[in-house]
């Protein structure tokens, strides 16, 4: 005997292929959907079929946008003698948030993971070399995340800049704000130590 119509079981079975949703949340989104005035429905569907059609990677620094070049990138006010090189769109986001960088982005759109496949290839790594032979470029920032991956992945990206006499840094990283350091991962404080300044 089934539990609910065919188009409620699919519907949750859709909602539990996204990230971060489990069965009794994809149940949730689709009771909702179901309760909800039917505008709600077609809104969300109209949404996803408009941000699958009209999104796409911006051709100069490959972050997500609807028009080419982005909106960064087309932004005259931005210093573009700076790139700062991220993973993934998200990540252009959470650093745009802090407003606190106002210069360009790389969107690498991944990093380097041998043993799931990806390699230099997959990566959008080509067109930041083309962007670099600007003479406009003095420092490329290296903001990829504090994983194996990211480290090895910033480690390669370094070795191919640093010879083209362009400036290369990594965003610190170790000790968030008010972290206790009996609850910090090895990991972490290594890092931490690792990326220690002299205090002034």
């Amino acid at each position: 005997m089934r539990k609910f119509a065919e188009p409620v079981t699919r519907l949750i079975e859709e909602f539990a292929k996204l990230p971060g949703i489990g069965p009794k949340s994809a149940q949730r989104l689709a009771f909702y959907i179901l309760n909800a005035p039917p505008q709600v429905a077609h809104q969300l569907a109209e949404a996803l079929v408009e941000v699958r059609d009209a999104v796409k990677y911006c051709s100069s620094c490959g972050n997500l946008t609807d028009v080419d070049p982005c909106g960064i990138c087309s932004d005259s006010s931005r210093n573009r003698s700076i790139i700062c090189v991220v993973e993934h769109s998200r990540d252009v986001m959470a650093i745009e948030k802090t407003q606190s960088f106002n210069g360009l982005y790389h969107v690498l759109n991944g990093v380097l993971a041998p043993m799931e496949g990806i390699g230099v290839e997959d990566l959008n790594i080509k067109s930041l070399l083309k962007r670099l032979e600007d003479q406009q470029v003095k420092e490329v920032i290296i903001a990829t995340n504090p994983t194996v991956e990211g480290d090895t992945t910033a480690m390669y990206l370094a070795r191919l800049i640093k010879p083209l006499g362009i400036k290369t840094s990594r965003l610190a990283h170790g000790l968030p704000v008010g972290a206790d350091l009996e609850y910090t991962d090895e990991y972490t404080l290594t890092k931490a130590l690792q990326g220690r300044r002299e205090m002034e």
